[in-house]
């Protein structure tokens, strides 16, 4: 069976191209065109049908993903489902389930139930929980134990899976020498770095990278090559070990799209202000072109609680540089188990990074969508700009807080509102109050 990327090449404008078209304002042959040379993926795993096709890349609108996921030491998954259903509400567009504890491919499902929408997975967080599970260490799980829940979780209808191909002897050798404040932050990095080093030998998700592609190919299913050297600390960013896996990835991209299968590239990570354009840049020229997946990026290190501020920041920035798809960071980083509202304001936050990236890109609408909720706060519109907002439910609830005397001003200003002054100025055909 032909995947996506080989019908695009082959000139057919598919009827699940089309739909992504249409969602995006774009022009289907066009759209097909960037999906067949990579620059686009479309997230859906051919054996779903239980969610609309979404596109991520050239052109389109930014997304933006929400993990979620049980661990060891908090079992709740109905708590989960809540947290999915949150980041639902908030406009996420895709979710991961990154789950560690409990029973995961029950979890998985019952999140696919709760929330139709795309979902991605990181497979060795399960490989090396089954290994545990049978009282041995992670690193005992064996090559294909992996590559069997690789397997596993694509019957299951996972759509992309984060796998850490260009995690390998050569780079690690790289970030020791140079030496890091940090280190290794990446889970699934370190998981495969112990894995190397008890057993002495390569990764095999680069070594068997084309047993890799046959899996994700016959469910037509995006790679999301992972950034397992992925700056931890601002100190640490752009480094040897991290440009190295970048032109890894790079290579990896251009045999993935050879074989038909869809590829993304994920990034950082930890980076200061003035590196976050110059790190698109480099992944845009070494994985042409391909969709970036950043988480944040933070720009500093010293917001724990405040996280998804630094990362809306970061966000927004690389958004505005070319990244086509933002992971939320919440205000639990670094610090422990998100919980409802901590995913909430972690979606909005990287909403708001997008729209602002969105903005400064020039993205058709965006200038339309700004100038519709102007001109509600022109018109004291109150309704208006609630329905504008990119979190209505927020924007009413403040408001609500401390209702102003006047409905039709708000309770910082009062009679003193500029817009109720020029209005009544106007009104009044005097120019002065």
């Amino acid at each position: 069976m032909q995947t996506r990327i080989e019908q695009a090449r082959q000139g057919v404008v598919t009827d699940e191209v089309r739909a992504v078209a249409r969602d995006e304002g774009v022009d289907a042959e066009s759209l097909a065109a960037a999906l067949a040379c990579g620059e686009v993926v479309i997230t859906r795993n051919r054996r779903r049908t239980d969610i609309q096709p979404l596109g991520i890349g050239t052109n389109l609108r930014i997304k933006v993903n929400a993990n979620l996921g049980t661990s060891r030491d908090a079992l709740d998954v109905e708590r989960e489902i809540r947290k999915a259903k949150a980041a639902l509400e908030a406009g996420a567009d895709t979710v991961m389930d990154l789950s560690t504890g409990g029973s995961l491919a029950d979890i998985r499902g019952r999140l696919m139930d709760a929330v139709h929408l795309p979902m991605g997975t990181v497979p060795v967080y399960e490989a090396a929980a089954r290994a545990m599970d049978r009282g041995s260490s992670f690193c005992e799980m064996t090559e294909d134990d992996l590559f069997a829940v690789i397997a596993d979780h694509l019957r299951q209808g996972v759509d992309f899976l984060t796998v850490h191909c260009g995690v390998t002897l050569r780079t690690l050798e790289l970030m020791e020498r140079q030496g890091r404040l940090l280190d290794v932050v990446s889970r699934g990095g370190a998981l495969l770095i112990a894995w190397m080093r008890y057993h002495e030998c390569e990764n095999p998700l680069y070594t068997q990278f084309d047993r890799l592609l046959d899996l994700a190919r016959e469910a037509d299913a995006t790679l999301s090559l992972g950034d397992g050297f992925r700056p931890g600390a601002t100190a640490d960013a752009t480094d040897r070990a991290q440009v190295h896996e970048l032109i890894l990835l790079g290579e990896l991209q251009a045999r993935a799209l050879e074989r038909g299968v869809q590829v993304m590239i994920e990034g950082p990570g930890h980076v200061p202000m003035d590196q976050i354009q110059a790190n698109v840049l480099l992944e845009k020229r070494l994985c042409r072109n391909a969709p970036f997946y950043v988480l944040g990026p933070l720009v500093t290190d010293r917001a724990p609680g405040y996280d998804h501020i630094t990362g809306a920041i970061g966000g927004a920035l690389a958004g505005w540089a070319g990244a086509d798809f933002l992971c939320y960071v919440t205000p639990a980083e670094h610090l422990g188990l998100p919980d409802e509202e901590d995913v909430r304001a972690g979606v909005i936050a990287s909403r708001i990074a997008a729209t602002a990236a969105e903005l400064a890109r020039g993205r058709p609408g965006s200038r339309e969508a700004e100038q519709a909720m102007s001109r509600c706060r022109k018109a004291l519109d109150w309704e208006g700009m609630f329905r504008h907002a990119l979190d209505p439910r927020r924007a009413e609830a403040v408001r609500g807080k401390a209702p102003p005397g006047d409905e039709n001003v708000c309770s910082m200003c009062g009679e003193f509102c500029a817009v109720k002054i020029q209005r009544e100025m106007k009104r009044s055909g005097r120019q002065t109050p």
